[in-house]
């Protein structure tokens, strides 16, 4: 792959908006000391950074050694919004846009109809439960197990429901998540980020994108200002958005096509790589030319 084009690049970023799985981490899901290094240098040079992620802001743990100054993370697709230095290291959630229950009861119903063999887990502010055929993760033991319909009638507004996945144990991924919306699109938001084909459900026109818009708008941050990098489908609309976006090497075709650049991939340091020729321009900008 070429290098990245430098000339693509703002003269005077004010945000940078990076996914985190696949995008800023290494796929061992470490974060390398350059970039660590490159985001301190992006906060030292006045560019605020945020995490926007598909994760729940309970596996934020990732790059909680990694915070420094920049603290914001856009969580389960911008369903929450967290500020990482706050809550003891687990985070505190600062914007929650739930799923409303009764839309996911209904979008339940639509993908069952459309996709036997569908099984779904609920995601909420402080729990993740699942149905029995629904594969576990790992980061979370002790799920409560039960069909979606009644872990859905669970829900109360102090423990609200973010984010509903669907796995489906045959179809292929873009397969699915085309079938999904055209069943149940006009009920919520569908995307994914799993290579398997897992979908993620979210309350309607709630993304990583409005959720971020609605970040730099209470900033006066404009969409031109705004640096973006992602991998996966989930990315997609946040990459559009943004002014100067990069899918990264190992990124999925429908990202690549979103982006108005390219950097190289997650194990490379990808995302480093532009913020260092970010943090570049903005040292020159504030060189003063030499009068003699």
């Amino acid at each position: 792959m070429t290098s990245p084009i430098e000339s693509s690049l703002p003269a005077r970023p004010r945000l940078i908006a990076t996914d985190l799985d696949g995008t800023l981490l290494r796929d061992d899901k470490t974060v390398s000391e350059r970039t660590v290094a490159a985001l301190a240098a992006a906060e030292e040079a006045g560019i605020e950074v945020f995490f926007v992620t598909g994760r729940p802001a309970r596996w934020m743990g990732v790059v909680s050694d990694h915070v420094h100054r920049h603290g914001l993370a856009i969580c389960a697709n911008g369903a929450v919004v967290v500020d990482l230095r706050a809550g003891g290291g687990v985070g505190e959630a600062v914007m929650v846009r739930g799923l409303d229950p009764d839309a996911a009861l209904d979008v339940v119903q639509a993908l069952r109809d459309a996709a036997p063999g569908t099984s779904f887990a609920v995601e909420k502010t402080t729990s993740f439960d699942h149905e029995p055929d629904y594969p576990p993760f790992v980061n979370d033991p002790g799920s409560h197990i039960a069909v979606a319909e009644k872990l859905l009638q669970e829900a109360t507004d102090k423990d609200p429901v973010i984010k509903v996945l669907a796995n489906h144990p045959t179809l292929a991924p873009d397969a699915f998540l085309t079938l999904a919306r055209t069943a149940a699109g006009h009920l919520a938001s569908f995307t994914r980020s799993s290579p398997t084909a897992l979908l993620e459900i979210s309350g309607l026109g709630v993304s990583k994108a409005s959720t971020l818009a609605l970040c730099c708008a209470e900033r006066g941050i404009s969409s031109d200002e705004v640096v973006a990098f992602g991998d996966m489908p989930n990315d997609v609309e946040m990459l559009a958005w943004a002014g100067s976006s990069y899918a990264m090497g190992n990124a999925h075709p429908d990202v690549i096509a979103a982006a108005s650049g390219r950097t190289v991939a997650n194990n490379e340091d990808g995302v480093a790589v532009i913020i260092e020729q970010l943090v570049a321009r903005a040292r020159d900008a504030l060189q003063v030319p030499d009068t003699d």
